[in-house]
């Protein structure tokens, strides 16, 4: 047996079961999905798909990556899945090669207004080898202005819009941007990362139905095993297949796509929509409780998982505020808002997720316990051994490793 490794192993599960867990792309697999990603199939290479692999005795491998592809179609009403890609990048990447070649241009929202690295970053591949213009929030509403962002497709021509992000609490017209879409003659592309079990649960705007294209990670509200997924219209299917293997991967990884098969039954239970409804319901509470404490809430509300908040009315940047907290035991990351006076490393916000908490069942209780710890941490109007304390309290009445 391995010490040093269990040691490891026993200090992660204190740490989770301590810790009060704010990060908007954080959540904690199922123990049923644990095992799938534990189980033997890691030991498989199967390189191709099912029925067309080159390497022998992938009959099982077959079995499960069709299980898992047949239930995220039902899950999704998707025409055609790809369940290998590694991760949400990874499956971007495979999108990307597959539709576009590098003079073509698409429209994004850049990473300081929501966007993620994967949607055009100048330090992320998506920047280096593809030619992205960007769309942006609107500087008082903080939120998408369609109406120009209309007005701009129709002066770029885009080959694609790309919508779905990594910083945006509001829903997403998916219509609207369809209709845009079709009028400029573009594709249309949507990175459902982070909002895929809201999506799932219907209840939000469903993308899948509207969009040519549609990537999303499967943890996160999906809440299964870190991986990627790609969901098409089926004149997509061969060049993305094609572009996730051979293109941009050699073995995929069968355990994970085992657990994504447990993970994407578990998201079609009536369970898992009262959870989602727990989580939008514990991200408007949150938002109203800090908002009510003088804490500025970017776009004024959510309509997701997520907040973003501007601490800079506490005098605090978000750098600081992710490290007090973290040193309380309530986990979350800075993050930029619209218009950000302060560089990216330090930033002026920090973003607040309800997926990971909503998984350990707390609900209005302990959603006032969260709100009231953090203005404490961040004011610095508290003994911090007393905010530890109930912190730490909390967090024993809602387990999460079984």
């Amino acid at each position: 047996m391995d010490n040093n490794y269990l040691t490891i192993l026993n200090d992660e599960k204190n740490r989770q079961n301590k810790s009060i867990v704010l990060i908007a792309s954080e959540n904690y697999a199922s123990k049923s999905v644990r095992e799938a990603q534990g189980s033997i199939f890691t030991n498989k290479y199967a390189e191709g798909y099912p029925g067309a692999r080159y390497y022998g005795g992938c009959e099982y491998v077959d079995q499960i990556e069709n299980l898992a592809i047949s239930r995220a179609k039902e899950l999704f009403g998707a025409e055609h899945v790809n369940v290998q890609p590694h991760s949400g990048a990874q499956a971007n990447m495979a999108v990307y090669s597959a539709l576009f070649n590098s003079p073509d241009l698409i429209m994004s929202l850049p990473l300081d207004h929501g966007g993620h690295l994967t949607h055009g970053s100048k330090v992320n591949f998506s920047g280096k080898f593809y030619n992205f213009k960007h769309y942006e929030v609107d500087r008082e509403s903080e939120q998408i202005d369609y109406d120009k962002l209309h007005e701009l497709a129709k002066i770029f021509s885009p080959k694609a819009i790309l919508s779905g992000f990594t910083a945006y609490p509001r829903e997403i017209d998916f219509e609207r941007m369809k209709y845009i879409c079709e009028d400029v003659g573009s594709l249309m592309i949507v990175d459902m990362a982070h909002i895929s079990g809201l999506v799932a649960a219907k209840l939000h705007n469903d993308c899948v139905k509207y969009a040519d294209v549609v990537t999303s990670t499967t943890h996160k509200t999906l809440r299964g095993p870190r991986g990627g997924l790609i969901l098409s219209k089926k004149e997509y299917a061969k060049k993305i297949d094609k572009s996730v293997f051979p293109g941009m991967q050699g073995g995929p990884m069968m355990h994970t796509i085992a657990a994504k098969a447990v993970a994407f039954q578990e998201a079609l239970s009536e369970d898992f929509v009262e959870y989602q409804k727990l989580v939008l319901k514990n991200a408007k509470s949150l938002a109203s409780k800090l908002a009510k404490s003088g804490l500025r809430i970017v776009t004024g509300d959510t309509d997701t998982h997520m907040l973003l908040v501007d601490v800079s009315n506490f005098n605090l940047t978000g750098k600081l505020a992710e490290e007090r907290l973290n040193e309380s035991g309530i986990i979350v990351n800075r993050n930029t808002i619209p218009y950000d006076v302060n560089p990216p490393r330090i930033c002026s916000g920090i973003r607040i997720g309800t997926a990971a908490i909503s998984s350990r069942g707390m609900d209005e209780d302990a959603i006032s316990v969260i709100s009231e710890c953090i203005i404490q941490i961040l004011r610095n109007s508290s003994d911090k051994n007393i905010i530890k304390e109930k912190i730490l309290s909390l967090a024993s009445k809602y387990p999460i490793l079984d």
